[in-house]
C-alpha cells in the first residue's frame, strides 16, 4: 500500500538519495517495542524517536520530515540541535536509504506476550489488522464490546445480545434483546388468549377472524330490527331464539300494524289530495269559460286598452292555476308510486307462514338438537384419544433414550429449494432423550445456511426441549455435545463438530416455553463439500445426521 507523505513546501528540499518508491510506512509518535535496541543513527536529532520519513542535512544528522519542517517553523534561520550549525535548506535531502532500513527494523506486536509476532516496523500496522490478540469492538449495530479478534466470531455467534436470532413462532430474525418485545407486540404467529374468553387459544393475526366466529362474542339478536335489543354470545344464539320466539313473534305483529297504520295514513292523504286537484280542475274550467266571454266582448267593445288589461289579468289567473294543478298531478303521482304496497302485504304474509311452521317444528327440533349434540360430543371424544394415540405411539416408535440420534434426512433437494424460496427456512428432528428420565432433546438444520452461513452451508443446531422429568434434572445443561454428518461409503470420513454446553447461555437454562434457543454451527458443512460427486454424503437424495450427547458423570434418575 503506498503510504502517502506530507507534501513538502516548494523548493525546501531539491535532491534525494533514491529515486525508487517504498510502499511501507509506520503510524509516527507510538511507542514501539524493537527486537533489538534502537541504534542512535535511526533516532531523530530533534525529537529523539524513531525516524519518521527522514531527511538528512548538510551537517549529516538525520530528521523526521515534519521535524526539519517543525525547525524552520520555529527559527527563520534554523539551526541543527547538534552542532548548531546552520541548516539550509537546499542542502536538506530525503534519505531514502535510512528510511528503507527504519522500516525494516523488527518489532514486537503491541500486544505481546499474548501475541509473539515480529514483524517489519512498514507491516506493523498491516499485522495489527490480522493480529487475534488485537481489540476490537463487535460488528454488531448497537453493540459497543470490545472483543479480542480471536473471539469475535464466538462473541457473534452465541454471547451478543445484539445478535439476531429466529422467532420460534414467525421465524423472522430480531435482535437478541429485542425478541420478547417482538413476539408479544409485533409478531403476527404469537398465540393470545381470545379476548371473548372462549379458552381458545390462536395466532394474533387471525384475531379479528376469530372474533367472527367466536361463540363467546356477544352479537346482536337477528331481530333487532323488529325491537329485539338483546345482546347474546354467540353460541347461545339459537338458544335465545328459542326462549325469546314469542316475545319475538309479538314484535314482529306490532311492527306490522304500525305499518298498516301508515299505509291507511297515506291513502287518507292521497284522497284529500285528490280532492284539491279536481277543485283545481273546476276553477280551471270557470277560468277558461270567463276568458271565451273577455274575447266576445272584446271583439265588440271598442276601449282596446281595458279589454286588453282584463285579458291580461286572466291570462295571469290562468298560468298560475294550471301551474298549481301540475304540482299536484306530480306529487300526487309520488304518493301513488310510494302506495305500491303489494309486496309488502306478500312479505307479511310469508312472515306469517314462517311463524306458525316454526312454531309446529320447535319441539322435534329441540329433540333432534339434543340428540345431535351427544353423538357430536361422543364422536370428538373418540377422535381425540385417537390423535393422541397416534401421536404417542409414533414418538415411541422413533425415540431414542441413549442421548444419541441419528436423523434420516430424505428429498434433500426438494427441502432445499424450499429453504432456498423462503417457504420452509429449518426442519427439525423427532425429540430424543439422555435416558428414560433424561434431558428431552432435538436437533435443527437450516439446508440452506442461517447467519454467517445462509446461502453457502449447511446449518445444524442443537435444542434443549422442555422434557416431563425436567424437575428432577440438573440445570444448566452441561454435557459435549458431538455434531456429525455422516459419510454412507463406509470409510468414515464424517465431518465432525464438538462443543460443549456453555452453562451461561440461556440455550441451556431449563425451557421456559416448548424448546430454548438453538445452539450450534451455522457453517456447519459448505454445500460445495456435501453436494460434490466425488464426496459420498448425500446418496438417494438422503443425508444422515448424527447427534450424540457425551453422557459421562451424567447421573441417571
Amino acid at each position: 500500500m503506498a503510504c502517502d507523505e506530507p507534501a513538502a513546501p516548494s523548493g525546501i528540499f531539491t535532491r534525494q538519495n533514491s529515486a525508487s518508491t517504498i510502499s511501507l510506512d509506520f503510524e509516527p509518535d507510538t511507542d514501539y517495542k524493537f527486537v533489538e535496541t534502537l541504534e542512535d543513527r535511526y533516532k531523530c536529532a530533534y525529537c529523539h524517536l524513531v525516524l519518521h520519513n527522514p531527511h538528512q542535512t548538510g551537517c549529516g544528522h538525520r530528521f523526521c520530515q515534519q521535524c526539519i519542517l517543525s525547525l524552520r517553523q520555529v527559527n527563520a534561520v534554523p539551526t541543527c540541535p547538534v552542532d548548531k550549525e546552520t541548516i539550509k535548506m537546499h542542502e536538506v535531502f530525503k534519505d531514502n536509504c535510512c528510511k528503507r532500513e527504519v522500516l525494516n527494523l523488527l518489532v514486537f506486536c503491541k500486544n505481546f506476550p499474548d501475541c509473539n509476532s515480529k514483524v517489519i516496523l512498514g507491516r506493523y500496522q498491516e499485522h495489527l489488522q490480522q493480529c487475534l490478540f488485537e481489540s476490537m469492538e463487535c460488528t454488531n449495530d448497537g453493540c459497543c464490546d470490545q472483543i479480542l479478534r480471536k473471539d469475535l466470531k464466538e462473541h457473534l455467534d452465541q454471547s451478543c445480545k445484539f445478535r439476531e436470532e429466529m422467532c420460534q413462532y414467525c421465524n423472522a430474525y430480531v435482535v437478541l434483546i429485542n425478541i420478547k418485545n417482538h413476539e408479544k407486540n409485533e409478531c403476527p404467529d404469537y398465540p393470545v388468549p381470545c379476548l371473548q374468553n372462549c379458552s381458545q387459544i390462536i395466532l394474533k393475526k387471525e384475531v379479528e377472524k376469530h372474533h367472527a366466529v367466536c361463540p363467546e362474542a356477544e352479537v346482536d339478536c337477528p331481530y333487532k330490527q323488529y325491537g329485539c335489543l338483546a345482546k347474546v354470545k354467540r353460541g347461545k344464539l339459537a338458544e335465545h331464539e328459542n326462549t325469546a320466539l314469542r316475545e319475538h313473534m309479538l314484535q314482529i305483529l306490532d311492527k306490522n300494524s304500525r305499518l298498516e297504520e301508515q299505509i291507511s295514513d297515506l291513502y287518507k292523504s292521497l284522497e284529500c289530495k285528490e280532492i284539491k286537484i279536481q277543485q283545481l280542475a273546476e276553477a280551471i274550467k270557470k277560468c277558461e269559460k270567463e276568458f271565451r266571454q273577455y274575447t266576445q266582448l272584446f271583439g265588440k267593445n271598442s276601449n282596446l286598452m281595458v279589454s286588453t288589461q282584463a285579458l291580461a289579468s286572466h291570462l295571469d289567473k290562468s298560468a298560475r292555476l294550471e301551474s298549481q294543478v301540475k304540482q299536484l298531478i306530480q306529487m300526487a303521482n309520488q304518493q301513488q308510486s310510494k302506495l305500491d304496497l303489494q309486496p309488502l302485504f306478500d312479505t307479511i304474509e310469508n312472515v306469517k307462514q314462517k311463524i306458525a311452521l316454526m312454531e309446529t317444528y320447535d319441539q322435534r327440533l329441540v329433540v333432534l338438537e339434543d340428540q345431535s349434540s351427544k353423538h357430536d360430543l361422543q364422536i370428538n371424544i373418540h377422535k381425540a384419544q385417537l390423535n393422541k394415540n397416534e401421536e404417542r405411539f409414533k414418538l415411541l416408535e422413533g425415540t431414542c433414550y441413549n442421548g444419541k440420534l441419528i436423523w434420516k434426512i430424505t428429498d434433500y433437494k426438494m427441502k432445499k429449494k424450499e429453504a432456498v424460496e423462503g417457504r420452509v427456512l429449518s426442519i427439525a428432528s423427532q425429540p430424543f432423550y439422555t435416558s428414560r428420565c433424561g434431558y428431552r432433546l432435538c436437533a435443527r438444520a437450516y439446508l440452506n445456511g442461517d447467519g454467517s452461513g445462509k446461502g453457502t452451508h449447511i446449518s445444524l443446531y442443537f435444542v434443549v426441549m422442555r422434557g416431563e422429568f425436567d424437575s428432577l434434572l440438573m440445570w444448566p445443561f452441561k454435557q459435549k455435545v458431538t455434531l456429525m454428518l455422516l459419510d454412507q461409503s463406509g470409510k468414515k470420513n464424517h465431518i465432525v463438530e464438538v462443543f460443549r454446553a456453555d452453562p451461561n447461555s440461556s440455550s441451556f437454562k431449563r425451557p421456559d416455553g416448548e424448546m430454548n434457543i438453538a445452539s450450534g454451527c451455522p457453517r456447519f458443512v459448505p454445500h460445495t463439500v456435501l453436494e460434490n460427486t466425488k464426496n459420498t454424503y448425500i446418496r438417494d437424495d438422503t443425508l444422515f445426521l448424527k447427534v450424540v450427547v457425551d453422557l459421562t458423570d451424567l447421573e441417571e434418575l
